[in-house]
């Protein structure tokens, strides 16, 4: 999936324009690069076109935080409101599922933690393993 289908595909998931599901996409990537390990984050990127990967990079130990903490950072940038953001971030996230390995999926899955299974819209335990 290049980036062009990617952007598309959230675009018909949330019903945003090209800009505004591009400035999501990467807003939560971000997001999520921080919050796992520096290794996944790079072995995330490798399955993403390079202009999407970028967004996933660093160096730095992953931030602790929670999927509200996640939402507030994402819909601070955005901007959404509360109740848009979880429903705009599970949307990069079904297309994630959609564009990466399903054995990749679990990993950064079981990173996030069980607590993140009602923001990605799916099991980040042994039941993410089916599609």
């Amino acid at each position: 999936m290049d980036s062009g289908q990617f952007l598309k595909r959230v675009s018909e998931l949330t019903g945003f324009d090209r800009e505004r599901s591009e400035l999501l996409v990467r807003t939560t990537l971000v997001t999520l690069g921080t919050r796992i390990a520096p290794g996944e984050a790079d072995d995330l990127a490798a399955q993403l076109p390079d202009s999407l990967g970028a967004a996933l990079q660093h160096e730095s130990e992953p931030s602790r935080f929670g999927p509200d903490e996640f939402k507030r950072r994402v819909a601070r940038i955005v901007p959404l409101a509360n109740d848009q953001a979880a429903a705009a971030i599970r949307a990069v996230f079904t297309v994630l599922g959609e564009a990466i390995s399903d054995g990749e999926r679990r990993q950064v899955l079981a990173q996030l933690g069980s607590e993140y299974e009602a923001l990605v819209g799916m099991p980040t335990g042994q039941a993410a393993s089916t599609s």
